[in-house]
């Protein structure tokens, strides 16, 4: 098996360190990252300047874009094969909830999925540095097999969360819906030493709600969390609704 391996800490992180060296045990591993942090880009696509990329060794790629980008560049140009998979992560931190909207991890999924090429995106529920991305690799490379052998269904991507934990200590994996956080709107606003104003966004601790069958209740209960995404947004169930505003 061909697979791309991405993410949105940057080429150097130690979570896609970890992710390629466990994928190495399943195929032949192609890596194109972004030079640096891009963390909560989500599926942003740079359209109004050129990229480059920095050729390092053994088919890694470090690239002055986005997660999206580094998709893009690792299926269509950079790789010397078309990947069967694209593997996003091991993000530092988790993705959780609403908060994969704003995640490059999880948006590099959904772009090779846009692309049919399965995906999946891990993330490390850990709140420091993290401790246990082997752990979390060791599951990416048996999860690789397991879509390498059944497939995905149609337009769908999986969205995996690992509890920082020793792999002894991890509880089984399982499917999840897409959790809920309760947002506090809290904005930094202060002012620097030449007088001017600043605004620090996304200072306050990350509160979910605790659903039963949710991604987020399952990894606080030490289980590991796959949630299937879909590419469709619609919602079907408000389509009576809105009709019934009889809009002209």
């Amino acid at each position: 098996m061909n697979i791309l391996v991405t993410n949105d800490d940057g080429i150097n992180a130690p979570g896609i360190i970890a992710l390629a060296d466990a994928l190495a045990a399943v195929g032949r591993v192609g890596v194109v990252a972004p030079d640096r942090e891009r963390s909560a880009v989500g599926h942003a696509l740079t359209l109004h300047h050129p990229l480059r990329a920095t050729p390092l060794d053994n088919d890694r790629y470090a690239i002055d874009g986005t997660p999206t980008d580094c998709v893009n560049l690792g299926i269509h140009s950079l790789l010397p094969f078309k990947p069967d998979l694209v593997v996003s992560g091991i993000n530092r931190g988790a993705n959780l909830g609403e908060d994969i909207t704003y995640s490059g991890t999880v948006s590099a999924a959904l772009e090779a999925t846009l692309m049919g090429i399965p995906a999946f995106a891990i993330s490390l529920a850990t709140d420091n540095g993290g401790a246990n991305y082997a752990a979390a690799g060791a599951f990416a490379a048996r999860l690789a097999r397991y879509v390498q052998q059944q497939g995905l269904p149609a337009d769908t991507f999986l969205n995996v969360n690992v509890p920082d934990l020793p792999a002894d200590q991890l509880r089984s994996p399982l499917i999840t819906s897409q959790g809920k956080r309760r947002y506090e709107g809290m904005i930094i606003d202060k002012v620097d030493p030449r007088g001017r104003n600043y605004y620090w966004i996304g200072t306050v601790e990350l509160n979910f709600l605790d659903i039963p069958g949710s991604d987020y209740a399952a990894v606080s209960r030490r289980h590991i969390s796959v949630t299937p995404l879909h590419l469709d947004l619609t919602n079907y169930a408000s389509f009576a609704a809105i009709e019934a505003w009889n809009i002209e």
